[in-house]
C-alpha cells in the first residue's frame, strides 16, 4: 500500500479570523473541531501557534494544517480530517504572532496553555516576581514588538500591536481548566497592562471582550501507534493525528462583538452562568482524574482504565464524587447521570489515557480540583477522607514513588517533599494552601496516611 498524504486538493483553506495559543492535542480535539462542523457558508480558520516548541508547527504546516481526529469509542474507531487550522506556527514566530492579531480579520484569540500558563501569585494576580515577567517586562517596555515568551505578555503584544493597527474589537477565549478562567486571564494580562502601558487599558475596555468557557473532552497524548493505526485504517500517513472520546462539552459565557463562529450549532452551549458547570467538571472530572493519577500510580497502574478497573480505586472514586455532589449548584440527579457517564469514559480500555499526563502540574491542579471540596467539608466541621489520601499520595509522587515529577514548581516542591513526614508534609500542603499547614488535625491525617501508603513510619 502506497501511503497518501494529507491536502486540501486544491481548496483553499478557510481564512484565518480566530487566533489560537497553544497548538496541541486538545485544541485540535476541541476548538478546531468544534469550528471545523460549524464551517457551513461563514468559515473559519485559525492560525495557530504552539506553546513552546516547533517540532508540531512543522509537522501540521507540511501538511497544510491538516490532520485526522480519531475518535475512539469503545465499539471501533471513527475518522474525520479536520480543516479548521489554515496556519501554524511557531511559538517564536512572533512576526507572524503580531501580524495576525493586528489584522482586523481576527476577531477571536483563543487559549490552551494550561493552568501554569497564567503565571499567577498566590493572590491570584499576575506574579510579577517571576522571572520570565520580569524580563518580558522589561521588553515590553523598551521595544513591544520585540519577541516576549509568557502568556500574559504575548496576549499583551498582540494587543498593543491590534491598538496600533485599529484592528477592531476582540474577544479573547481561554480554554483551560480553571475557575473563572476568563476572569483569570483578563486580571494578569490587565496587571501586565498596567505596569508596561497604563494607557492600554482604557482601549481594552473598549474593544477587548474576554469570554469563560468549561470545555470537557478526554484526549490523551497521541503515540507512534496511533499513527500507525491510522495509516492502517485510512492510508493517509498522518504525522500529527489526534485521538479523543466520542463525549465533548463546551460551555461559554461572554460577548462576541467582533463574531464568532457558530458554535452553538455543532452542540457548544452558551449560558450567563458557566460556574455550575464548571464545577461539576473540575471537580468530578478532573479531580477524580488526580485522584487515580497519584492513587493509582501508587498500586502500579499507567492508565486510567486500568486504575479505574481496581476495586481500590473505584471505591475511592464513589467516595469523591459523593464528597463532591452536596457542595455542587446544579441538581443531585444531573451529577449522578454525569458520574455513571465518567465512569464508563474511564473504563473505556481502547483510550489509553496515561496517569503520568494527568499527574503533570499537580501544584497548578489540586487547587481548583480538590481544594474546594476540602475548604466546604472543613469549614461544616467535617475532614473528608478521600481528599487527605490523594493528598498523601501526591507527596509520596513528589517524594519520588511512582510517576517521574513533572512540574512547573518541581525545584521547589521535591527538595521539601523529601524532609522527614513532620516536615516535608506542612510543607507541601503549604504550597497548595498555607493555611492547610495550620490545619494541625489535617497535618497529622496526610503524614498517617503517607505512612500508610508507602508502608513505613
Amino acid at each position: 500500500m502506497t501511503a497518501q498524504s494529507l491536502t486540501r486538493g486544491g481548496v483553499a483553506a478557510p481564512p484565518v479570523r480566530a487566533v489560537h495559543l497553544g497548538l496541541g492535542s486538545f485544541f485540535r480535539a476541541h476548538q478546531a473541531w468544534y469550528t471545523d462542523r460549524a464551517a457551513g457558508d461563514d468559515p473559519w480558520g485559525f492560525a495557530g501557534f504552539t506553546g513552546r516548541r516547533p517540532d508540531l508547527a512543522d509537522t501540521l504546516s507540511a501538511q497544510q494544517g491538516l490532520y485526522t481526529l480519531v475518535t475512539r469509542a469503545a465499539e471501533g474507531d471513527r475518522h474525520d480530517v479536520v480543516r479548521s487550522v489554515s496556519r501554524a506556527h511557531a511559538a517564536s514566530d512572533h512576526h507572524a504572532w503580531l501580524a495576525h492579531l493586528s489584522s482586523g480579520d481576527v476577531r477571536v484569540l483563543t487559549l490552551t496553555v494550561t493552568e501554569a500558563g497564567y503565571l499567577r501569585n498566590a493572590r491570584g494576580g499576575l506574579d510579577a516576581d517571576d522571572p520570565v515577567v520580569r524580563r518580558d517586562l522589561t521588553v515590553l517596555r523598551d521595544d513591544p514588538t520585540a519577541p516576549v515568551r509568557s502568556v500574559p505578555a504575548r496576549v499583551l503584544a498582540g494587543l498593543l500591536a491590534r491598538r496600533r493597527s485599529d484592528a477592531g474589537p476582540l474577544t479573547l477565549v481561554p480554554c483551560d481548566n480553571l475557575p473563572d478562567n476568563g476572569g483569570v486571564l483578563a486580571r494578569v494580562v490587565r496587571d501586565l497592562a498596567e505596569l508596561v502601558d497604563p494607557s492600554l487599558l482604557d482601549w481594552m475596555d473598549e474593544r477587548v471582550s474576554t469570554a469563560t468557557t468549561m470545555v470537557d473532552r478526554i484526549t490523551p497524548e497521541p503515540t507512534d501507534a496511533d499513527r500507525r493505526a491510522v495509516l492502517e485504517a485510512t492510508g493517509v500517513d498522518d504525522r500529527s493525528p489526534v485521538v479523543t472520546e466520542p463525549f465533548s462539552e463546551w460551555v461559554i459565557a461572554g460577548e462576541f462583538p467582533g463574531g464568532r463562529p457558530a458554535w452553538e450549532d455543532t452542540g457548544a452551549v452558551f449560558t450567563d452562568a458557566v460556574q455550575p458547570f464548571e464545577e461539576r467538571k473540575l471537580w468530578l472530572l478532573n479531580g477524580a482524574h488526580s485522584l487515580l493519577a497519584y492513587v493509582g500510580s501508587l498500586r502500579g497502574h499507567t492508565t486510567v482504565d486500568e486504575a479505574v478497573a481496581d476495586p481500590h480505586c473505584a471505591a475511592l472514586l464513589d467516595e469523591w464524587w459523593r464528597a463532591c455532589t452536596p457542595h455542587l449548584s446544579l441538581p443531585p440527579g444531573d451529577a449522578e447521570r454525569y458520574c455513571a457517564a465518567l465512569r464508563e469514559r474511564f473504563a473505556n480500555p481502547r483510550m489509553r489515557h496515561a496517569l503520568g499526563q494527568i499527574a503533570t502540574d499537580g501544584s497548578q491542579k489540586l487547587p481548583v480540583r480538590l481544594l474546594p471540596v476540602l475548604h466546604r467539608d472543613l469549614d461544616a466541621g467535617h475532614r473528608p477522607d478521600v481528599v487527605v489520601t490523594v493528598l498523601a499520595a501526591w507527596l509520596l509522587h513528589l517524594r519520588g514513588t511512582g510517576l517521574p515529577v513533572r512540574d512547573v514548581r518541581a525545584a521547589e516542591l521535591e527538595p521539601a517533599a523529601q524532609a522527614p513526614l513532620p516536615q516535608s508534609v506542612p510543607a507541601v500542603l503549604a504550597a497548595l494552601d498555607p493555611a492547610l499547614a495550620d490545619d494541625a488535625e489535617l497535618v497529622t491525617a496526610v503524614r498517617s496516611r503517607v505512612a500508610d501508603l508507602s508502608g513505613h513510619r
